[in-house]
């Protein structure tokens, strides 16, 4: 296979897969401060019925220590995210206003009254195969190898602290927003207008509550699945937004959500 056509279709992949999540291929470096607290255990489930109760808020020492690090996800490059990783507040719209906490959350954007905030790049390691040339492979070792080369999940995180009963609520409002723009809307991503078309609710557990969902984005009549989670654990907030270019190719059949990165953010949550 020549090597300018796997660049093409390479290219033409990644033009589909990151229409909601532009920044996510670049950079790495830095973050905001913290160095972690844990609370007692006990990751529970799924749905969001467990009660208000007010939290104090980790500081950002504690929480930079909670925040995942290089080798706490087995199979996965923990890095943390620079300013070329992000998308600001005011670079964020959604065309109803009550879609706009999703949005947020898609980009690590915290709700009114955070104290501390975290974010970290979360990637599947490549799979290591044949160390043949591009230049030499066959047509099928070729689409192989270009199969398998996009077959990576790149998980954006944020933890964000709030005190009080402020995590329980900014929690809420992403579920009720998720709720409420399942039939889909259009976001605004630095000048970008995005399409969702809709937004589809998954299984997850952890923390004291959580919850998942797959967004499907659609540009120029090519759709892309990105999984959405938010999982709350007293006054902290963690939010994990998912792609998989394989997944915006074929349709999202091996897309799923990133289980072992919102688990080990659990533990490290306590």
């Amino acid at each position: 296979m020549r090597a300018t056509a796997v660049r093409r279709t390479a290219l033409a992949a990644c033009a589909v897969s990151l229409a909601l999540l532009a920044t996510a291929c670049g950079g790495s470096s830095d973050s905001d401060a913290g160095d972690g607290k844990n609370d007692k255990g006990g990751a529970t489930s799924g749905s969001s019925s467990a009660p208000k109760a007010s939290a104090e808020a980790l500081s950002a020492a504690e929480l930079e220590a909670a925040s995942l690090a290089q080798g706490d996800v087995e199979g996965h490059k923990v890095a943390k995210a620079g300013p070329d990783d992000e998308v600001p507040a005011d670079g964020l719209k959604a065309d109803k206003e009550a879609c706009l906490p999703v949005v947020h959350a898609m980009f690590g954007v915290a709700a009114d009254g955070s104290k501390a905030t975290t974010k970290r790049k979360v990637v599947t390691d490549p799979a290591k195969g044949a160390k043949k040339s591009i230049e030499d492979l066959t047509d099928g070792e070729g689409e192989a190898a270009l199969e398998a080369a996009f077959d990576l999940t790149s998980t954006f995180v944020a933890l964000n602290s709030y005190e009080g009963t402020a995590g329980a609520d900014a929690y809420a409002a992403v579920k009720k927003a998720a709720a409420e723009c399942a039939g889909g809307f259009t976001a605004t991503v630095a000048g970008d207008e995005q399409k969702v078309v809709s937004i589809t609710e998954e299984k997850v557990t952890g923390g004291d509550e959580a919850a998942a969902w797959t967004v499907t984005a659609e540009e120029d009549g090519a759709k892309a699945p990105f999984k959405l989670v938010a999982l709350r654990k007293e006054g902290t907030v963690a939010t994990f937004f998912s792609f998989n270019l394989a997944a915006g190719r074929d349709g999202g059949a091996k897309f799923t959500v990133p289980t072992e990165v919102v688990a080990a953010q659990a533990k490290k949550l306590g």
